[in-house]
């Protein structure tokens, strides 16, 4: 059974004007399998899965279910042939009941009579091993349940092959280890599964055969149990690459920034930071971990001087000088201050970057928010692009091209290197590697630790639990808004993390002076 192609691509091509983005790809899913798709940003996975889903046509090739060609011209012509697609980004109704988002759209009577409904929902979560309630309101989901609700619709309405877009980035490993059984349940009973992710070791975990894309073409497909991580990689880069995170032990760190007490009041009323005591040291990655919208994002930008503090202090500590108190002070302040602190943010164009500006004037931003002359010198801002055009290998046509053309990678690359080009005391940054490949994220930690050799205090937001604890010296653990825990990183386990995550471990929880110290 496990033997029969269900799925078959042969010489699919795609292109976008002078860009191929999928260039002759021949590729085959079994019935019943597990088939991992790996490659580097701008390796034509998410095109290869847009034409399966009917979001994109091929311009070459074609397209095989059960040994027929086939044509998928709208995503309703791929469900029509059994293939659903979950994408990262849910896209739920929230004020809806799980039942009713399953349905939304579907045609014919049936959809009326809602208990039958949720009956015939039951019935798909008890075949898979799911937990879902159908009656439950989406706002009132956790991420995972509200990631189980897509993957039960494109169930319910009959898919026999489904791609998975990142499934695990915003799960804790608890979550991840439930997905994974349900992934099994769903191979079991004869579905076939294509998952795209960036974490080797749950490739190498969940799958049965990994295919490589290069560049837009096909490498090849190799059985997950010959593979490693190395083996992988050198597949995906086209050359060995030194898997390592380069950390060292802190050498005589200070305490820069001490938030005490701190809570933080949303547009809703609610605290999305609730008493938050820490210090983040000179010559260390503190990272932070938390299963999303848990406050991360208002953490970074309460030191930043971008959310209004309901209660609490914030304090930066220069070096051989005395504190000095960031709280109530806005962005233009902290930087009159002479407070060298950068701040990557997760939004990239929304807050860090302006898409119609080329590189050279988002380089310049800096210089003009500090008061120098807007058209003074453009020279020293090129040079700058430059250089991280060179060093983290930016793929755009030159410096004059808007940074909105580029790829989202890319456009984290820019950023990225703008940020760290100041050498601040004080780095934060929001998932820094987020949509960069394998090759490009080790660049990245590397930077990330040579700011930390400089001397820097590097406050790290990530979702990957294996990156933040062979990065980061230590990790704060957020839970509803509040510090549930502070672990040394080189002594913990993602498993212990992830309780922490939840708020369901006591053990673990620090005291207070552990927090502050």
């Amino acid at each position: 059974m496990a033997s029969e192609t269900i799925l078959e691509l042969k010489h699919v091509t795609k292109r976008f004007g002078e860009v191929v983005a999928n260039d002759g790809v021949d590729l085959s899913l079994k019935r019943g399998e597990i088939l991992s798709i790996l490659g580097e940003n701008g390796s034509g996975k998410t095109t290869l899965m847009n034409i399966l889903s009917g979001i994109y046509y091929p311009d070459d090739g074609e397209v095989c279910i059960d040994g027929k060609t086939v044509s998928i011209r709208s995503p309703q012509d791929a469900f029509d042939l059994g293939i659903g697609m979950v994408h990262q980004h849910f896209k739920l109704i929230k004020i809806m009941t799980a039942a009713e988002n399953i349905i939304l759209g579907m045609e014919g009577e049936a959809r009326l009579h809602m208990q039958q409904v949720e009956e015939n929902v039951r019935k798909v979560v008890s075949e898979y091993g799911f937990d879902l309630n159908p009656k439950e309101k989406i706002y009132n989901m956790s991420v995972s349940q509200k990631q189980t609700v897509e993957i039960v619709k494109v169930l319910y309405r009959g898919a026999r092959i489904l791609i998975l877009d990142e499934p695990t980035a915003v799960l804790t490993p608890q979550e991840t280890e439930k997905l994974f059984a349900v992934m099994r349940n769903m191979k079991a009973a004869g579905k076939s599964i294509i998952i795209i992710t960036h974490k080797l070791n749950e490739v190498l975990e969940i799958s049965d055969r990994v295919s490589v894309l290069r560049k837009g073409k096909y490498i090849g497909t190799v059985d997950t149990k010959d593979a490693s991580v190395d083996s992988l990689t050198e597949m995906m880069v086209g050359e060995k690459v030194e898997l390592d995170f380069g950390r060292e032990d802190p050498v005589s760190p200070e305490r820069r920034i001490e938030m005490e007490h701190v809570t933080v009041t949303g547009a809703d009323g609610r605290n999305v930071l609730t008493d938050i005591s820490f210090t983040a040291n000179s010559g260390e990655i503190l990272g932070i971990a938390g299963i999303s919208g848990n406050g991360q994002k208002e953490l970074l930008e309460s030191i930043a001087g971008l959310q209004v503090l309901q209660s609490g202090e914030i304090n930066y500590y220069p070096p051989d000088a005395e504190k000095t108190s960031l709280t109530g002070k806005s962005v233009e302040e902290i930087r009159k201050m002479g407070i060298s602190l950068s701040f990557v943010p997760e939004d990239r164009l929304g807050m860090g970057l302006v898409g119609s500006m080329d590189m050279t004037d988002n380089m310049m931003l800096r210089s003009f928010r500090k008061g120098r002359s807007f058209f003074a010198n453009r020279k020293d801002p090129k040079d700058l692009a430059e250089r991280i055009i060179k060093q983290l290998e930016v793929v755009t046509p030159g410096t004059a091209t808007p940074v909105r053309r580029l790829s989202g990678g890319n456009v984290q690359k820019v950023l990225v290197g703008r940020e760290i080009s100041i050498s601040p005391r004080v780095l934060m940054t929001a998932y820094p590697v987020r949509g960069l490949d394998i090759n490009s994220s080790y660049t990245i930690y590397h930077l990330l630790n040579e700011q930390k050799k400089n001397g820097a205090a590097v406050i790290c937001v990530g979702e990957d639990l294996d990156v933040l604890i062979g990065l980061c010296d230590r990790i704060l653990v957020l839970a509803g808004g509040r510090v549930s825990g502070i672990v040394d990183a080189r002594h913990v386990t993602k498993e212990e993390i992830g309780l922490l995550m939840t708020g369901m471990s006591k053990e673990m929880t620090t005291s207070k002076e552990e927090v502050t110290s």
